[in-house]
């Protein structure tokens, strides 16, 4: 049996209107801390009032984006995630999609902070789905905390975010996301929004590949 969902958040993020509205209204914007997509080819039922409001409707699922200027130059972003949930999703759905969120929105923060206005690249790739790939993912990383300096792919980063599922880098050009994915039974993955003009997304791809397998089966 299907049932309703609802997940809200509110953050206050460090740009305009304009610039919060480029990042979650455009592909370009959205490479920059979420994933490379254009809502209406994908589909969905699109309203906009730039930049007060965006709602993307996907089937039985919604998004709505509310943007309000703040004194200074912050804005508060209201973000509400609805629709129906099917039974065979699992209670992890909803867990995992609100921590998701999150986290999502805490790197929106980050772009526009670190990197505003800058177009991205928006990169991903999964590790080997071995029951010890987390693990080693962070030993190869020193078991970096927050605030820690790591090394990878050749540059040097800091430690963002840490979670027991989550580890956010960030070097000069890139923001770099790991998920583990156990709950819903998915392997260890990266998103790489990589801010360097003209990256080549497939070789970027095949090095972070090649990463993993060094790294979880080396």
């Amino acid at each position: 049996m299907s049932r309703p969902f609802e997940i809200r958040r509110e953050v206050v993020l460090p740009a305009s209107p304009e610039e919060v509205w480029r990042a979650i209204a455009t592909p370009e914007g959205q490479a920059g801390w979420f994933m490379s997509s254009d809502p209406e080819e994908a589909g969905a039922e699109i309203e906009e009032d730039a930049p007060n409001r965006l709602v993307q409707r996907f089937g039985t699922q919604a998004i709505e984006y509310l943007v309000e200027a703040r004194d200074g130059s912050s804005t508060v972003l209201r973000f509400v995630h609805s629709g129906i949930a099917e039974d065979d999703w699992g209670d992890e759905f909803e867990t995992m999609t609100g921590f998701g969120w999150d986290l999502y929105l805490f790197t929106l923060g980050e772009y526009l902070h670190h990197f505003p206005g800058r177009p991205a690249a928006y990169v991903e790739a999964e590790a080997p789905n071995t029951p010890d790939a987390w693990k080693r993912i962070l030993a190869a990383l020193g078991d970096p905390a927050e605030g820690d300096t790591v090394e990878i792919l050749g540059a040097s980063g800091v430690v963002d975010k840490r979670t027991d599922h989550y580890l956010g880098i960030r070097t000069s050009d890139a923001l770099i996301r790991f998920h583990e994915r156990s709950l819903i039974g998915m392997p260890v993955a990266v998103g790489d929004h990589d801010y360097t003009p003209g990256l080549d997304v497939g070789a970027r791809t095949a090095e972070w590949t090649r990463w993993f397998a060094d790294t979880v089966q080396g």
